[in-house]
C-alpha cells in the first residue's frame, strides 16, 4: 500500500516532492517538544492549491490520514502523523501574493514564513510591517494563525487569529472554499460583515482542512522606536500595573517576563513595554504618557522603570526576540516546550506563583513570562521548559511538569495554548458535553471519512 501511495503522490507533485524513506519519516515524525515520535508513511510537499486538493481526494480515496504542517515548529506534537498517513509540507507554497499598502493587508500562500514576509515588507513597503512572533523567522503565518499565536503588535492588534482577513482552505474532501472579503469582493481586506467562516479553521489542530493562501492585517512601520521596561517584586501589584500601562493606548507589545537567570533578574517582575512613533516628538509625547500612567509605584518606591543604556535598548528591540531561542538550547539537547496558557490578567499572580511551585517541584529550567493581547482584554501566560532530548530523565521532568502546567492552567481558569493531543483531553474534560458536541458535528460534515489529522480533538 504504502508503495502505491509514494506512486500516486508522485504523480500529483512529481517524484522529487514526495518521500516514503526510513530518514525523511523520522525527521517527520516529531518536533521539538516531549510528545513522542509518530511517523507518517508519506510526506508530500505540494506546489499550488490544485496540488493540494489532489493529495486530499486521493486521501480520500484510500481513507489515508492527512496531516497538514507549516514549519513544524509547534513544538507541542499536533504535526506527528498519530495513524500515520501523509504530511502535507507546505513550504514550496511560498509566494508572497499581494500587498495592499492603502488598506494594510497583505495576501500569501500557506508556506510563506514570517522571514520571509518581513524581508519583503522591509524591502518593497518599508513603510509596513507585520506582527512578528517570537520564533524563528522560518515560521509560518499560516500556522501562527491558526493556532491563535500572539506577536510584537499583540496590545495593538489582539492575536495573529484576530489579524486574519480571509483564507482560502483545501476541506478534507477536496473541496476548496474562501472565507472573508475575498469570496465576494476578490478583495482580501475584512472578515466582516459576512458569516465568519473563517472560525472554522482556527484552533482546530489542522483537523478541519488545509490552509493554501490566507490575508493577514499590516500596521504602520514607525521611524522611531523605543521600549521600557517596568520592574516589580510583588506579584499581585501586576494586574493593576497592567491595567494602567494598556489604558494609555500607545503600547505596540508588552511582555512581561520572569527568569532566575542572570542573576540580577531573580525574583524581580519585569515588564518589556515597547512603542513606536513617526517623529521624536510624538515618541517622547507616548513615552510621557507610559510613565505617568505608574508614576504612583515610583512615587512609592515598590516598582519602576529600569535605566537602560542605548547599546542594551537593542537588544530589547529586536524583533523576533532572541532570547527564547537562546533559552530553548539551554540544555544543550535540543529539547523545548511550553504551555501557553491563555487567561484572564488578573491571574497573573497565580500563574507566576504556580509556574515557580512546579518548577521547584520537578526540577527543570524554566522561564515564566507573558504576552499582553490586546489593550489587557486577556494574556498568554506562558510556563516554558528546556530539556535534554538525549536525558531520558530529564525529559520525563520536563513532561511531567508541561502535564502538571496543563492542569493548574485549567484550575485557574485559563485555556492551555496550542494544547498536545493530552492537553486537549484535559480542555475536553473541562469544556461544556454540548460545546464539543458541536465541534464533533462540525468534524463529521466537513471530514466523512476522518482523515485530516485524527488522534486531534477527541476523547
Amino acid at each position: 500500500m504504502t508503495s502505491d501511495l509514494i506512486a500516486r503522490l508522485g504523480e500529483i507533485v512529481g517524484p522529487r516532492y514526495v518521500s516514503g524513506h526510513a530518514e525523511e519519516r523520522y525527521l517527520y515524525s516529531m518536533d521539538q517538544g516531549t510528545m513522542p515520535p509518530a511517523a507518517p508513511d508519506a510526506v508530500v510537499m505540494p506546489k499550488n492549491t490544485e496540488e493540494v486538493r489532489q493529495v486530499v481526494r486521493l486521501a480520500n480515496e484510500l481513507k489515508t490520514p492527512v496531516v497538514p504542517m507549516g514549519a513544524g515548529l509547534v513544538l507541542s506534537g499536533l504535526t506527528r502523523a498519530l495513524k500515520g498517513g501523509i504530511i502535507v509540507d507546505m513550504k514550496r507554497m511560498n509566494h508572497i501574493i499581494e500587498v495592499n499598502p492603502k488598506s494594510r493587508y497583505a495576501v500569501v500562500e500557506g508556506g510563506v514564513s514570517q522571514g520571509m514576509l518581513q524581508a519583503y515588507l522591509k524591502k518593497h513597503h518599508p513603510e509596513l510591517k507585520h506582527s512578528m512572533p517570537d520564533a524563528p523567522p522560518i515560521a509560518t503565518l499560516a500556522g501562527n494563525v491558526c493556532i491563535h499565536g500572539s506577536g510584537h503588535l499583540s496590545v495593538l492588534g489582539g492575536s495573529h487569529s484576530d489579524m486574519l482577513t480571509g483564507m482560502e482552505v483545501v476541506l478534507p474532501t477536496g473541496e476548496i472554499v474562501r472565507t472573508g472579503s475575498c469570496s465576494v469582493a476578490g478583495q482580501w481586506f475584512a472578515r466582516s460583515p459576512l458569516p465568519d467562516l473563517s472560525g472554522l479553521f482556527m484552533g482546530w489542530s489542522g483537523t478541519t482542512g488545509i490552509v493554501t493562501k490566507l490575508g493577514i492585517k499590516l500596521f504602520p512601520s514607525y521611524k522611531h522606536n523605543d521600549v521600557l521596561v517596568f520592574v516589580a517584586e510583588d506579584a499581585d501589584l501586576m494586574p493593576e500595573i497592567i491595567s494602567r500601562l494598556t489604558s494609555t493606548q500607545v503600547a505596540e507589545d508588552m511582555t512581561p517576563w520572569m527568569t532566575p537567570k542572570p542573576e540580577w533578574a531573580r525574583g524581580f517582575l519585569h515588564i518589556n513595554i515597547a512603542y513606536g512613533a513617526h517623529t521624536k516628538k510624538e515618541l517622547t509625547f507616548k513615552r510621557n504618557l507610559l510613565q505617568a500612567s505608574v508614576r504612583e509605584y515610583a512615587d512609592q518606591k515598590i516598582a519602576g522603570f529600569l535605566p537602560l543604556p542605548p547599546p542594551q535598548k537593542g537588544r530589547f528591540l529586536k524583533i523576533p526576540s532572541p532570547d527564547l531561542a537562546r533559552f530553548a538550547d539551554l540544555r544543550k539537547g535540543g529539547g523545548f516546550e511550553y504551555v501557553g496558557a491563555i487567561m484572564a490578567i488578573e491571574k497573573f499572580a497565580d500563574a507566576y506563583r504556580a509556574g515557580l511551585a512546579i518548577a521547584e517541584k520537578y526540577q527543570v529550567s524554566y522561564s515564566l513570562g507573558a504576552r499582553i493581547i490586546g489593550a489587557g482584554h486577556c494574556m498568554m501566560f506562558f510556563f516554558a521548559y528546556a530539556f535534554n532530548r538525549a536525558d531520558a530523565e530529564d525529559v520525563r521532568r520536563a513532561s511531567d511538569a508541561l502535564e502538571a502546567t496543563n492542569t493548574a492552567a485549567l484550575d485557574m481558569g485559563g485555556i492551555p495554548w496550542k494544547a498536545e493531543e493530552p492537553a486537549q483531553k484535559q480542555i475536553i474534560e473541562k469544556m461544556d458535553p454540548e460545546t464539543f458536541a458541536l465541534m464533533e458535528k462540525i468534524r463529521g460534515v466537513l471530514d466523512p471519512n476522518g482523515i485530516m489529522n485524527p488522534g486531534n480533538w477527541e476523547k
